[in-house]
């Protein structure tokens, strides 16, 4: 990617994270453009949610750094926070509070002004047709409710890069095409830089415009969707791309890679 010609609102320098002895992410370097939605793909394990933890501030690098809207993740964490929305893999959204609650908690916790709130809140929850389930407690939401409520609460302060981790993991075809649906109309209305992590091929050819594939901790290839199939050749498909990079296919780098990260992260708490 051409940094020198376009806008830049990720800059990644050699950013490493170890557990104990395994390295979990290792010394991964490159940009991420303004306004673009950015995917990073690999199997369970590869070492996607490990470098969106650290993009965040949630996790400390081993060394290299970042920077997130111009903002250093070491020097300047809370700047980063005050610019970013972060979707977590799992649900975050409280079951026994209502749809508008949650909003209204992430509203004061984001700081926005008390005169502000409301009007916030009505916007975003029209934006994600959630509106006549505002006052519904989240536990009655279906699974894709409780992700578009979760983008709701991660876009209220308008940041300038929104992270998804695994955005669509366990939802059902319908649900996953709706909150492909809000993802691609957040970048389009909101221009709002979209980084997700995913596994899933199909998802990142059609939301991604710039794809970032990733295997043991490292970035093995860079590009666009059709840049990328056309260095692998004619009708090659993103899992064609990701075994001719990494040497194995996603499913074949589950088991062994997901197996061995946990175990590490487990043992370094312990």
């Amino acid at each position: 990617m051409d940094s020198k010609n376009t806008a830049v609102a990720i800059s990644i320098k050699k950013l490493t994270r170890c557990f104990n002895s395994f390295t979990a992410v290792s010394a991964i370097d490159f940009d991420i453009a303004q306004g673009i939605t950015f995917g990073l793909l690999g199997s369970n394990g590869a070492g996607k949610t490990t470098t969106i933890k650290m993009l965040t501030t949630l996790l400390q690098p081993s060394s290299g750094t970042a920077t997130v809207g111009g903002h250093d993740i070491i020097t300047s964490p809370q700047a980063v926070r005050e610019n970013i929305g972060y979707i977590p893999q799992l649900f975050s959204a409280d079951a026994e509070l209502s749809g508008y609650e949650n909003l209204l908690m992430s509203a004061k916790l984001y700081g926005i002004r008390s005169s502000e709130r409301k009007s916030r809140i009505a916007q975003v929850l029209e934006f994600m047709g959630l509106s006549e389930f505002a006052n519904r407690l989240v536990r009655d939401y279906s699974g894709g409710m409780i992700r578009k409520l979760e983008i709701a609460q991660a876009i209220l302060h308008k940041p300038k890069v929104l992270f998804m981790d695994e955005p669509t993991t366990g939802l059902d075809p319908v649900a996953r095409r709706l909150v492909w649906k809000h993802i691609q109309e957040l970048h389009r209305d909101l221009h709002t830089t979209i980084i997700l992590t995913t596994h899933d091929m199909e998802e990142a050819d059609h939301l991604c415009s710039m794809l970032g594939f990733m295997s043991r901790g490292k970035i093995r290839a860079l590009g666009s969707p059709a840049e990328l199939k056309k260095a692998v050749g004619n009708n090659a498909t993103l899992n064609d791309v990701f075994i001719h990079f990494t040497g194995s296919t996603i499913s074949d780098e589950d088991t062994y890679d997901n197996t061995r990260q946990m175990r590490q992260i487990l043992n370094a708490r312990n």
